[in-house]
């Protein structure tokens, strides 16, 4: 019997989380979602430089498992808030997840998926992906997901999709930045690993930073206080080791330490550069 989930870890640290239940859609049921929790664990700890998360086959996941959400239909109130508790584990290691994230939607993605989505930080879809908030037609909601999808699409966007439970095209599902860019089904990987090419050309410590910063900023007014965050951040990574090693490989028009050759995208000449040249 398959695992429910594959996990691996390439020679550039690319960590590939992969939802492998093809017979019943990639659906959740709480074995899944236990093992997903350990594998996110084990990327963190193995310090991964980023997570691609994918499903193989047509589907992305068609949420709830039905037969895992019949088991939980009879079991107690106090049990039911403990397995929902573990769903929201998920999502929360999904959206803390020091590195950079990278989720790939090839097909269709309902009820939980719709969370895993919002709690990567870059969602690409192929054209032939379809998202849908379905839960009140079963008598539920997205209850555990709502706060990273609100976060996603906004309050207004969320109330109509999640009362009307209607599916949500590619297109539409960019529109509400619910995913950042939609391609052709033939050139979802490809283009995911220009993505994981990009993410791989900036620093590893660098981007866990520039996460942990954004999750702060996003989160709190602009004032005294956020201000000094955001000034402690700048001037801490500007004396630390690798942005040292970025800086003077810059200056010196070379790669940084990071990356194993030259980038493949042309260097973009800085404002700084052009008025030196006149």
């Amino acid at each position: 019997m398959q695992p429910a989930s594959l996990l691996d870890i390439d020679a550039r640290g690319v960590a590939s989380l992969t939802l492998n239940r093809p017979e019943v859609h990639h659906a959740f049921d709480d074995q899944l979602i236990a093992r997903l929790i350990d594998q996110l664990e084990e990327v963190r700890l193995t310090e991964a430089r980023l997570l691609v998360l994918r499903s193989s086959g047509k589907s992305f996941s068609a949420g709830a498992d039905l037969a895992w959400m019949q088991r939980m239909a009879q079991m107690s109130q106090a049990e039911n808030l403990q397995d929902a508790q573990q769903l929201a584990l998920l999502m929360e290691r999904l959206d803390l997840l020091p590195c950079p994230t990278l989720c790939l939607v090839q097909g269709a993605a309902y009820g939980g998926a719709v969370g895993l989505i919002a709690c990567c930080d870059v969602a690409l879809a192929s054209d032939q992906a379809s998202l849908c908030l379905s839960e009140v037609k079963l008598g539920l909601a997205p209850a555990v997901i709502s706060p990273y999808v609100l976060r996603a699409i906004g309050e207004r966007a969320l109330r109509r999709y999640a009362l009307t439970a209607e599916v949500i095209s590619a297109t539409t599902a960019a529109e509400l930045g619910l995913v950042h860019q939609v391609v052709a089904a033939a050139d979802l990987e490809h283009k995911s690993e220009q993505l994981v090419q990009r993410l791989l050309n900036n620093g590893p410590k660098a981007l866990q930073a520039c996460k942990q910063l954004l999750r702060y900023v996003g989160d709190h007014p602009i004032n005294a206080t956020t201000q000094a965050r955001t000034t402690a951040c700048i001037a801490q990574l500007r004396v630390e080791e690798e942005g040292q090693a970025g800086l003077s490989a810059f200056f010196a028009k070379r790669p940084p330490p990071w990356q194993p050759g030259v980038c493949e995208e042309p260097h973009e000449e800085t404002h700084e550069e052009a008025r030196q040249k006149n």
